[in-house]
């Protein structure tokens, strides 16, 4: 009899050692090829749930296998520590935020820890620690050097409840993406990035294995339109504009503006409302801001505005047309002024009824009849009520009135995106200041490098009022010019924690290095990373920026390539009680608890065995029970003493077989991070290695080669399980520093047998088929046989006798 499988002890004992001896600190290598393996960095929350365990042990089980096929791993880990959250939890706590937040490093430091991975801890980073966010605010510096920092004053988005300003990205349906509060607009001086520079590059995945779907998100948040820009003309007394652009897709329909709406924030709207349409186009000024975007977006709602008692002229009409305000335009989107066509366009159609505005036609329909509409048309036709382009196709007639408005210098085929530039700045305390100071005498002057990094003050007074807490700490905000040596002010929002995270992968090559963000040489080694392990909801906000970032400062020559992340894999998520986990469901499932009973292996193994990697699962106790008991199978089944009986030829062949497939199919399931059917084939390989030890038919050293051989492939899933077994084998330290193992194709190839076909007892032909093959699939071969139909296919077909391994007679009428 053995020892029990004392997991929880066993874990203890391998993870002290692997870290006594630094077993996986890594070093650049030459003679071995590279491969970097990264997993997003958590957000310190406080505490890893089993989400947090289902993202980051495959993707540990991952990189072990690479390691035993002879990369030289890195796999890295840290910690996302900036942002909202770790302040509002520390304003709750009554608890300084940077406290809170260390206190929650060494809480899931331990509980990664517990897991087992492969981490190389010397690597780690922490983005609140002044060591990093000291080259956080040099990149911010490099992209204002190069012009892609800027500052401007503009409606921004507004969560209330958090009170802070949130990029586009940050909104999700119109609500804050944290705390799921309707976000508002206000007017506020902001720092933006300015992405819209990348705006076609970051539509383009050409060069990377990424998911379809991401790729598709990306594109679409970037939104290229082509389409043509079209000046209508402004005359209005002391207003010094002389024109408004509108951005349209559909340039043949201009005929047919009868009006022009602008985005209720639009900065002309002050300027030409008219003393009469004053009070009422406020009111509804004031009520547009306090909506979300979805909801002046909404199908649902009706369609309002106020007209402002001011006009454009449509200059290939020559008609004046009224100026409206309503909430259906934004100001974000295109130049926030848009040419109404009611007889081609729903909302603008809905909108024409309500006020009574002309509605003309200028694209007929082939069964149009010069009738007034009753719903707008939106598809291709022919021009009509338009001039001398009276009578051309639509799309033809797009491209001639473009042609035309450009010959006369009233427009131009252009571009558009949906995506606007990175909203950066944050009106909170948790953050990296932005290292920039205001000057009387010089303006706006970034701080010197040799002056980073610029040091968030310890003390903080936090006020509900949307105005960063360092707007009230005089020591911070008092300074000098780093021009003139003036009295200046500083910066006082901090940075989106979003920029941390587009450049951490970059400092795990060389976390220590302190000439630079990262040192050029480990760069070229390393970068870019070779597989990126993380979750979906990420694909425009980290994923996007990250991309952006890098072909920014690629684009500096700082660095020689353009995208960070060569593949790019999302996992699916947990649930439990047949729902996504959360607190307030109470059905949060903590990895501490089985980990402390069963042990990390149980875990990690019953998470990739839980369903594909991709799509998730759910959680059942009795799942990983089942898990446990098969770890105990293999426990007893390697320690407990071999003896061999008669030794059998066509067993030890089967052993020989069965061991090689076995190797086919964990490193075919492994290389595309199919865990769970790399678990079922350990498991029916575990199987046979009990039939065989009970029969005892073959030799103890061909015993030991499929035992080696079992231990190796359950290494990456369970490495503790996996070291001690070895070590109890009497093998060197460790197993994963050993090779893993390669299949012979012609071993694993079953043997093949002749299969005689019969009709009514006559032969018809012989098929070679694998010896291993069932009944059901031995008929279904008899009968899709060529030389078998001729006699079947007319035939009713009343019997079919099977003699295993040997012959199908198929009886027929």
């Amino acid at each position: 009899m053995t020892d029990k499988y004392n997991a929880p002890e066993i874990e203890k004992k391998w993870q002290r050692k692997w870290a006594d001896d630094k077993l996986y600190e890594v070093k650049e290598d030459s003679s071995r090829p590279k491969w970097y393996a990264l997993t997003m960095f958590p957000y310190t929350s406080g505490d890893l749930h089993i989400g947090h365990w289902y993202a980051m042990a495959p993707s540990d089980v991952y990189a072990r296998f690479k390691r035993l096929q002879g990369y030289n791993v890195l796999h890295p880990m840290g910690f996302d520590a900036f942002g909202l959250p770790a302040e509002n939890a520390a304003i709750k706590r009554g608890i300084h935020p940077y406290k809170w937040t260390m206190q929650n490093v060494e809480n899931m430091r331990r509980q990664l820890k517990s897991m087992g991975s492969m981490y190389d801890w010397s690597r780690e980073v922490i983005t609140c620690q002044p060591e990093y966010y000291k080259w956080t605010q040099w990149f911010f510096l490099k992209l204002y050097e190069h012009g892609l920092a800027y500052r401007s004053k503009s409606p921004v988005n507004w969560c209330p409840q958090c009170q802070v300003v949130l990029a586009n990205e940050q909104v999700e349906n119109g609500l804050c993406w944290r705390c799921e509060t309707p976000v508002v607009k206000r007017d506020l001086e902001q720092w933006l990035f300015r992405i819209t520079k990348y705006a076609d590059e970051l539509m383009e995945h050409k060069d990377i294995d990424w998911p379809e779907r991401i790729q598709l998100m990306q594109r679409n948040w970037v939104g290229k339109s082509y389409g043509t820009e079209i000046s209508f003309a402004l005359d209005h007394p002391g207003v010094t504009e002389k024109e408004i652009k509108v951005f349209t897709t559909r340039p043949d329909t201009v005929f047919g503006a009868t009006f022009m709406v602008l985005a209720p924030e639009h900065p002309l709207v002050a300027k030409l409302i008219s003393v009469d349409k004053k009070a009422e186009a406020e009111a509804y000024i004031a009520r547009t801001r306090r909506s979300t975007e979805i909801e002046r977006l909404s199908a649902e709602k009706e369609k309002d505005g106020v007209s402002i008692g001011a006009y454009v002229t449509n200059r290939l009409t020559g008609e004046k047309i009224p100026i409206w305000i309503a909430d259906y335009v934004l100001l974000g989107y295109g130049t926030g002024a848009v040419m109404a066509v009611p007889a081609h366009d729903e909302r603008d159609f809905a909108f024409a009824k309500k006020y009574n505005i002309p509605i003309k036609v200028v694209i007929a329909s082939p069964e149009w009849k010069d009738e007034e509409l009753e719903n707008a048309y939106i598809g291709d036709g022919t021009m009509v009520n338009s001039g001398q382009f009276d009578g051309l196709p639509s799309q033809q007639g797009a491209k001639a009135v473009t042609d035309y408005l450009e010959k006369k210098d009233w427009g131009k085929g252009t571009i558009s995106y949906r995506m606007r530039d990175w909203l950066i700045s944050r009106q909170r305390y948790w953050g990296a200041p932005i290292p920039m100071v205001y000057c009387a005498k010089c303006g706006t002057v970034p701080v010197q490098e040799k002056d980073l990094p610029v040091l968030l003050p310890e003390e903080a007074e936090f006020k509900p009022t949307g105005e960063s807490p360092l707007k009230y700490n005089g020591k911070f905000v008092n300074t000098t010019c780093p021009k003139c040596s003036s009295p200046a002010k500083r910066e006082t929002d901090t940075i989106d924690g979003f920029l941390c995270s587009s450049w951490y992968f970059l400092r795990y090559c060389s976390p220590h290095y302190g000439k630079a963000a990262f040192d050029p040489e480990k760069i070229k080694y390393w970068m870019p990373v070779n597989i990126y392990t993380g979750g979906a909801e990420h694909a425009v906000m980290h994923l996007l920026y990250a991309r952006f970032f890098t072909k920014a400062i690629r684009d500096m020559g700082l660095i020689d390539f353009g995208e960070p992340f060569i593949k790019l894999f999302n996992q699916g998520i947990i649930i439990a009680d047949h729902q996504k986990m959360s607190k307030s469901k109470g059905n949060i499932v903590n990895p501490d608890e089985y980990v402390n009973e069963l042990g990390a292996d149980t875990v990690r193994a019953y998470m990739m065995f839980i369903g594909p990697w991709e799509q998730g699962g759910e959680w059942f106790d009795t799942g990983i029970s089942g898990i446990s008991r098969w770890l105990n199978r293999v426990w007893n089944l390697v320690l407990e003493e071999y003896q061999p009986k008669t030794i059998d030829a066509d067993a030890t062949r089967e052993l020989e077989r069965f061991k090689h497939q076995t190797i086919k199919r964990v490193s075919g399931d492994m290389d595309r991070l199919r865990f769970n059917t790399m678990i079922a084939a350990l498991m029916e390989f575990t199987n046979f290695l009990i039939k065989v030890r009970g029969n005892g038919s073959v030799a103890a050293s061909d015993w030991e080669k499929g035992i080696e051989t079992l231990i190796i492939l359950l290494a990456p899933t369970a490495p503790h399980l996996a070291e001690e077994l070895w070590h109890r084998t009497g093998h060197e330290y460790s197993i994963h520093n050993q090779s893993w193992p390669k299949w012979d194709e012609t071993l694993a190839k079953e043997d093949e047998i002749t299969l005689v076909v019969q009709v009514n007892g006559k032969l018809r032909d012989r098929i070679s088929v694998q010896a291993s093959i069932g009944e059901n699939e031995a008929k279904q071969l008899a009968q899709n046989s060529e030389r078998v139909k001729p006699y079947t296919q007319n035939n009713k077909i009343v019997n079919i006798i099977y003699i295993p391994s040997r012959l199908v007679n198929i009886v027929v009428k």
